[in-house]
């Protein structure tokens, strides 16, 4: 049986933590960023947890992770 193959770019936007959950960064940070408040600029530095709906999909996709 061949190794499974990583997809490169889901490797390189999900973490794993140490209890095995995938933490991502979140989205609507890239432009337009003059209409969105400072508040929710902040919030959307922190990294987010990947919900449960998808995990599924992301394990298949990042077998060695």
């Amino acid at each position: 049986m061949p190794k499974m193959k990583t997809s490169r770019a889901a490797a390189k936007r999900f973490k794993v933590t140490g209890t095995g959950k995938l933490k991502r960064n979140k989205d609507y940070k890239r432009h337009i960023l003059t209409k969105k408040s400072t508040k929710r600029k902040r919030n959307l530095r922190k990294p987010a947890i990947t919900d449960e709906a998808n995990v599924k999909n992301m394990k298949k996709i990042l077998p060695y992770m």
